[in-house]
């Protein structure tokens, strides 16, 4: 039978940089989903397919659709059901599939979702390639005619090769017994994490694991998970400080970011992770490259150079990490947004690898999370990342260039605009999708310098035009 090859051509504002994300109703819909799977198999001329969805109330549904539409073009599907999008990654690499969608909308508001999109070998779809002209065929209807319609099936044997594949990322023999208190917050996370839990205990690993918001919940009753946000981070420090863990660990809604806990309940920042991270592979590797972000980078830089690694700059994004790291053949790739992406790994990002490292790396050097970091902190103080929602954001990037580029020693704009000092550094970045300026300020050993200078170039972008 012939699958019709002609829809109306509509209006569709979810496709975004390098994935999808809208508001559900207005921006994304069932319709929107079968599109998309339709344009998918046929822009990829995919014929194998691996789906997974997060938690949140509307994926099934669209998922559905998507599958549908998938078929529809002629391609077979192996449903993941409920799964993370490195399990999506994970599993379209290693088993050999030509491509993985995970409907999922991340840590976004509750009335969001979307897609993530990878090809064969969990690569990242080209934005201005591939992925545009899905974008493009979604958007027309004009659909090829398939002359035959594909088959779906279950697919729930990819956790337990997804779990052996984590698991394998970490000597056992060199953990030793720690209580790791983890919050997947009624995300996404926690029936795979119990699967590696299981696995790692069939290996002997000394591991005592303290869980809570566990389950998986639609209605998001702690609120969306996203620990980057302050207001979501007391939660889980409280909750390390009570059950004395020596390390606490929280995922986002897809779980593939993952973030830190000191044993005394302190949020680490996740440019100091990926120097940490950095250091564990090259202790390892030496010798190796190490890809990292623009937005934070002197922690990162000076922990590679002395591990005796060298380091990558590319873009932030994980489509532009992810072909950075394919094309130099780097062991690892970090962003201070909690990406992290590891050649091992179908150099892909995932969220349950990086515990398990720092977990090693505790164990290896017999110290505490705080302790092997503490005077990284100190010694490349940073501002983290602060927002600011502007009504022309390029007039007051100008006003900060104007008064800091004349007396800078270096510009970057691999992303955005990097200005360097000679003991401070700032970067610049506009949003995609809103009218808003990142920044970041950092230095060498001098948190009141980070202070000082945030404040002056807070006044330039906020100054009235």
């Amino acid at each position: 039978m012939t699958m019709p090859d002609q829809m109306p051509p509509r209006q569709i504002d979810c496709f975004k940089a390098y994935d999808v994300r809208g508001r559900l109703g207005s921006e994304l819909d069932t319709d929107v989903a079968y599109r998309i799977g339709r344009a998918f198999a046929q822009v990829l001329g995919a014929r194998d397919v691996i789906v997974g969805r997060d938690t949140r109330e509307t994926s099934p549904e669209l998922a559905a659709s998507l599958i549908r539409g998938l078929n529809d073009a002629g391609a077979n599907v192996r449903d993941l059901g409920l799964a993370g999008t490195e399990e999506m990654y994970f599993a379209t690499a290693h088993f050999g599939a030509d491509g993985g969608i995970e409907v999922t909308a991340s840590h976004n508001p509750i009335d969001y979702n979307g897609m993530k999109l990878v090809g064969r070998g969990a690569a990242p779809l080209d934005p201005e390639g591939d992925f545009a002209r899905l974008a493009d065929l979604a958007r027309s209807g004009r659909f090829a005619a398939s002359e035959r319609r594909g088959e779906t099936r279950d697919f729930p044997e990819a956790r337990a090769a997804y779990a052996r594949a984590i698991a394998d990322f970490v000597d056992v023999s060199a953990l030793r017994p720690l209580t790791v208190l983890v919050n997947a917050g009624n995300g996404t996370a926690g029936p795979t994490f119990d699967a590696i839990a299981a696995e790692l205990a069939g290996r002997g690993a000394p591991l005592r694991f303290i869980r809570i918001n566990h389950d998986p919940d639609s209605s998001f009753p702690n609120g969306i998970p996203n620990p980057l946000l302050p207001e979501n981070q007391p939660m889980t420090a409280d909750a390390v400080r009570a059950h004395g863990a020596d390390l606490g660990v929280a995922w986002d809604g897809d779980f593939d970011r993952c973030f830190f806990f000191d044993e005394h309940g302190g949020f680490i920042p996740g440019e100091y992770i990926v120097g940490l991270l950095a250091t564990a592979f090259l202790e390892k590797h030496p010798g190796e490259k190490i890809v990292h972000d623009p937005r934070v980078v002197l922690n990162t830089r000076d922990m590679i150079a002395r591990a005796g690694g060298q380091a990558v700059q590319a873009r932030t994004g994980h489509a532009y990490l992810k072909r950075a790291m394919r094309e130099e053949n780097a062991i690892y790739g970090g962003e201070m947004s909690a990406h992290h992406y590891f050649r091992d790994f179908h150099f892909a990002d995932s969220g349950m690898v990086p515990w398990l490292l720092v977990a090693e790396l505790m164990g290896r050097q017999g110290t505490s999370l705080g302790a092997l970091l503490a005077e990284r902190m100190r010694a490349f103080p940073s501002s983290g990342e602060i927002n600011f929602r502007l009504d022309d954001p390029g007039a007051a990037i100008d006003r900060v260039v104007a008064r800091f580029e004349p007396i800078a020693v270096a510009r970057d704009d691999t992303d955005g605009i990097s200005l360097e000092f000679g003991d401070w550094r700032f970067n610049l970045r506009r949003s995609n999708t809103e009218p808003v300026v990142r920044l970041n300020v950092e230095s060498r050993g001098d948190a009141g310098l980070v202070a000082t200078r945030r404040a002056e170039i807070e006044a330039l972008l906020t100054a009235p035009a």
